[in-house]
């Protein structure tokens, strides 16, 4: 006889049970039925919460965005003499600490946007934590106020910048993920330093004044 649990705690426990499903069997092994085969409660209950196996996915991958942002924006405050650098390192160890989480948010297709707003919003909110550090950035480096153009290209210029460090640091984390590493035959010292070598380049890009230059070409 399947077994009850009570509303406030039967969200939570589908949720902390579809995550236990796709850790074993990944994101296409999850369904609703496993989800309450898992709990041993009868099969419609999921469906008091989520109306179906996608809405229980974005709530899961909602949760993720949420943590991932929190993570970066701690990180990046406790390094307030290189906030950009606190973020980098925070990214990195957040990939490395928690591999399920990271593959949900950036390996896993999406369910329709439109139907889960609350997932785009925090997926956004992920994503502006890196777009204001760099805003902040921009507008300390010219120390005048600026008018309405040049606002316009210094919010293209930061959303440029974002998206590159972003790249830069999703495919060294996922090559990390990979174990790829491992069989490249590399010098000594060089995988342990690859994520200070990614930084300062990382850096030395930003330094370079050449994304300005693109965004003046862009108009």
């Amino acid at each position: 006889m399947a077994r009850t649990i009570n509303d406030m705690d039967l969200k939570e426990a589908c949720v902390q049970a579809a995550r236990e499903v796709i850790a074993e069997r990944g994101v296409e092994g999850l369904s609703m039925r496993d989800v309450a085969r898992r709990l041993d409660i009868s099969h419609q209950a999921p469906y008091r919460h989520f109306p179906s196996r996608d809405h229980l996915l974005a709530e899961i991958m909602r949760r993720c965005f949420e943590d991932f942002a929190v993570f970066l924006d701690v990180s990046a405050k406790s390094h307030s003499h290189d906030e950009l650098r606190g973020m980098g390192d925070a990214y990195m160890s957040y990939a490395a600490e928690k591999p399920l989480e990271y593959r949900l948010m950036f390996g896993t297709p999406w369910p329709e946007p439109a139907a889960h707003p609350e997932l785009v919003k925090h997926a956004v909110h992920a994503f502006d934590v890196l777009r204001k550090n760099l805003l902040k950035k921009n507008a300390q480096q010219k120390h005048v106020q600026q008018k309405h153009v040049q606002q316009k290209r210094a919010k293209k210029q930061a959303e440029l910048e974002a998206l590159f460090i972003w790249s830069a640091l999703h495919g060294l984390a996922t090559i990390k993920q990979s174990n790829v590493m491992q069989h490249l035959v590399l010098s000594k010292g060089v995988q342990t330093h690859s994520k200070d070598f990614m930084m300062l380049m990382i850096q030395s890009a930003l330094a370079s004044g050449k994304s300005k230059e693109f965004i003046g070409h862009m108009g």
